[in-house]
C-alpha cells in the first residue's frame, strides 16, 4: 500500500492489528487481501491482485498474495477467539456442525465445520479440512469438540445440531460424556430398544402420526449402548421423494425443544451459499494443498464475520431491510453487509461510511 492507502485503510489495519497483535506489514497484506474480496466477491488470486489499491504494478500484488498463503498460517485458535469475541450477542449458543464440498480438478476439497447459529446464518468458528471424499468420522468430530470446549467451555452451548450425516454410537457417547445438550437428527431405519416395547426402527414409532403432526417419546430409550430421548415429525416430501418422510431428533435433554431447535440447523447453509455463490464464490480458488486452504477459508472467515457485523448494523442504526411481499427480506444480514463495504470502498466522496463499517469489528 502507498501512503493514501494506508490513511484509508489506516483505522482497519489498526483494528487488525490490535485483535490479532499481528505485526504491521502481514495486518497491511491481510487488509489489502480482505477488502478486495468484499469488493469484487472472489477468492480467485488473479482477481485479487487486481482489486489491490496503490501504485503497486498488479504482478507484485499477485505474488505477494501467493507469498501470503504459502508462508503464513492463521492460528486456529487465535481466530476463534477472535470470531467468538465478535458475535453480536452472548453466549450460550446454539452449535451448528455441518460440512462442504467441491471438487477442483482431481482433488476433493471437503471441509468440516463448527458454527454459531444466529439470526438467519452460520457463523465459522472453527474447522478441518478433510483429506478425503464423504463423511468425517467420530475423532475427526471429536477433535472439534474438544478444541471448541477447551476454548470456551460446554457452558457456552445451549444446543449442538447435526443432521442424519453425524451419527454414531462413539459419537454420541462423546457428547453424553461431555453433557452437551444435543438435538441430531437420525435416520428413520436405526433401530432402538424401547423399554416395555422391545427392538424397533425408529419409523414405527412415529408412523401413527398424521402428516405434520409430531410426537416426544415418554422417557428415554437406547440408540445402541447409548440413551436418548426421541423426538419426531411426520412430514410429506414431494419435490425430493414424493412420499411420507420422517424427521427424527436424538436428544440429550430438553425433549420438548428438539424439533424447534432442530429447524435452525438450516442456517449452516445459508453460510455455504455466502461463502460460495453468493458472496466470495470460495470455488474460485485453485489452492488444492490443505494448510493454504485452511488459511484462505480463514481469510474468507473474518471478511464474512465482518460483512455480516455491517450488515446487521445498518439494518438496526441506518436503514432496516426491505421485506418483500413475500414476507421474507429483500437481503440477508451478510449480504446486506457486503454490500454496505463493497460500495463504501469503491466511492471514494463517502469515507465516512467505510469508517462506519470498520466499526462493527470493535463494538464488542
Amino acid at each position: 500500500m502507498n501512503t493514501k492507502v494506508d490513511n484509508k485503510y489506516s483505522d482497519l489495519i489498526d483494528s487488525f492489528k490490535t485483535i490479532t497483535g499481528w505485526h504491521k506489514a502481514r495486518v497491511k497484506c491481510i487488509v489489502s487481501i480482505i477488502c478486495a474480496m468484499c469488493k469484487l466477491q472472489t477468492v480467485s488470486f488473479v482477481k485479487l491482485a487486481q482489486g489491490f489499491e496503490g501504485l503497486t504494478q498488479y504482478e507484485s500484488n499477485h505474488r505477494r498474495i501467493q507469498r501470503f498463503f504459502a508462508e503464513f498460517v492463521i492460528d486456529r485458535y487465535l481466530l476463534a477467539r477472535l470470531i467468538f469475541s465478535l458475535l453480536p450477542h452472548k453466549p450460550p449458543y446454539k452449535l451448528s456442525l455441518d460440512r462442504t464440498n467441491w471438487k477442483f480438478g482431481k482433488t476433493d476439497i471437503n471441509i468440516l465445520m463448527l458454527n454459531v447459529c444466529y439470526k438467519g446464518v452460520a457463523l465459522p468458528l472453527l474447522w478441518k479440512m478433510l483429506p478425503k471424499r464423504g463423511n468425517s468420522n467420530a475423532e475427526e468430530r471429536k477433535e472439534l469438540l474438544n478444541e471448541y470446549i477447551e476454548l470456551f467451555g460446554v457452558s457456552s452451548i445451549s444446543s449442538f445440531l447435526a443432521d442424519r450425516e453425524f451419527i454414531g454410537e462413539s459419537w454420541l457417547d462423546e457428547l453424553i460424556r461431555h453433557k452437551v445438550p444435543f438435538f441430531i437428527r437420525i435416520k428413520e431405519n436405526m433401530i432402538v430398544k424401547v423399554p416395555g416395547k422391545g427392538i424397533k426402527k425408529t419409523f414405527w414409532l412415529f408412523n401413527h402420526l398424521r402428516t405434520g403432526q409430531y410426537h416426544h417419546i415418554e422417557g428415554l430409550v437406547y440408540l445402541g449402548k447409548n440413551l436418548v430421548y426421541l423426538s419426531g415429525i411426520k412430514t410429506f416430501n414431494p419435490p425430493a421423494t414424493g412420499r411420507v418422510d420422517f424427521v427424527i431428533i436424538a436428544a440429550f435433554n430438553k425433549q420438548d425443544q428438539a424439533l424447534i431447535d432442530y429447524k435452525e440447523r438450516w442456517q449452516i447453509e445459508t453460510m455455504f451459499k455466502a461463502m460460495k455463490s453468493s458472496g466470495f464464490n470460495l470455488e474460485d480458488t485453485h489452492l488444492n494443498n490443505l494448510d493454504r486452504l485452511t488459511t484462505l477459508i480463514a481469510v474468507v472467515a473474518i471478511a464474512f464475520v465482518w460483512a455480516y457485523l455491517a450488515g446487521i448494523d445498518k439494518h438496526e442504526n441506518i436503514s432496516p431491510i426491505k421485506v418483500k411481499k413475500h414476507g421474507r427480506r429483500a437481503y440477508s444480514f451478510f449480504k446486506y453487509g457486503l454490500i454496505r463495504i463493497a460500495h463504501a470502498m469503491m466511492n471514494t466522496l463517502n469515507i465516512e461510511e467505510f469508517k462506519d463499517c470498520i466499526k462493527v469489528l470493535s463494538c464488542t
